[in-house]
C-alpha cells in the first residue's frame, strides 16, 4: 500500500514540476519580448533626441505588483455594491410604504 501511495505522490509531484517548468518558460519568454520592445523604444527615442534620464528610468524601472491595491479595489467595489443594494431597497420599499399610507387615508 505504501508503494502504491508513493507512486501517486510521484505522479502528482511530476505534474506540479512540469507545470512549474512550463509557467517559468512562459514568463521568461514574455519577459524577453518586453525587454526587447523597451530597448527598441529607447533606441527610437534616443535617435529622435527625446530621451532624458527621467524617461529612461520610467521605461527601464521594473514594475512591481502589490497585493494591497487589489484588495482596496475589491473593498471599494464591495462597498459600492452594498450601498447600491441599500439605496435600491430604500427606494423601492419607501415607495410602497408611502403608497400604503396614502391608501389608508
Amino acid at each position: 500500500m505504501l508503494k502504491k501511495d508513493s507512486q501517486d505522490w510521484l505522479k502528482v509531484g511530476a505534474a506540479v514540476a512540469v507545470g512549474a517548468v512550463i509557467a517559468y518558460g512562459i514568463v521568461k519568454a514574455t519577459r524577453k519580448k518586453k525587454v526587447k520592445n523597451t530597448e527598441k523604444a529607447l533606441e527610437v527615442l534616443e535617435k529622435e533626441g527625446l530621451l532624458n534620464d527621467e524617461l529612461k528610468n520610467r521605461l527601464t524601472k521594473p514594475k512591481s505588483s502589490s497585493f494591497w491595491p487589489t484588495v482596496t479595489q475589491r473593498l471599494l467595489i464591495l462597498g459600492l455594491a452594498l450601498a447600491k443594494d441599500k439605496i435600491y431597497n430604500e427606494l423601492f420599499s419607501g415607495n410602497t410604504e408611502q403608497q400604503a399610507v396614502e391608501k389608508d387615508k
